[in-house]
């Protein structure tokens, strides 16, 4: 097995079946409260970066060739994806100093929501899936991760506004 092809995977987390793209969701999940837990929201954005330019890399190498520009076991686009959804709870419970299981709304809210616009591809994720390379098969988690940390936020106001009145 090749660097490119555990990093594409995340490890081989793309083989499991069925659905690996929530699986890469969940690994990817799993590996942001972890990163949270060591080094807090700072820690994530850096994995973020890295994980975005390895996952290109990777991408790049695994569909090199291939008719299939976004093979289901890539899931690397699936973590960084998670990554910017789970972000508002990270930056969250560091401003506030709460722990982080305290968010576990949170949590809830990033993975589902992000799920929700990686499957239904609205606007500009379609978008950028139709680029058909591997920029476009990183770009279209990373804009669906977006809609769904602004969804995060939403329903953090809704629920604070809701709790103080």
């Amino acid at each position: 097995m090749t660097l490119s092809h555990l990093i594409a995977t995340v490890g081989g987390t793309g083989h499991l079946k069925p659905a690996s793209g929530t699986w890469g969701s969940a690994a990817g999940l799993l590996l942001a409260v972890l990163l949270h837990w060591l080094g807090g929201p700072l820690l994530l954005v850096l994995a973020l970066i890295v994980v975005w330019f390895a996952g290109l890399w990777s991408v790049k190498a695994e569909t090199a060739g291939k008719a299939d520009h976004d093979p289901s076991e890539i899931v690397v686009d699936e973590v960084v994806g998670i990554f910017v959804a789970f972000l508002p709870v990270s930056l969250g419970a560091a401003h506030v100093g709460a722990p982080l299981s305290a968010l576990w709304p949170g949590w809830v809210t990033a993975f589902l929501a992000f799920r929700l616009f990686d499957i239904w591809k609205p606007w500009l994720v379609a978008r950028a899936d139709r680029r058909n390379d591997a920029l476009g098969v990183m770009l279209d988690d990373l804009i669906a991760g977006v809609f769904a940390a602004v969804v995060v936020v939403a329903l953090a106001a809704l629920s604070h506004l809701v709790l103080m009145a």
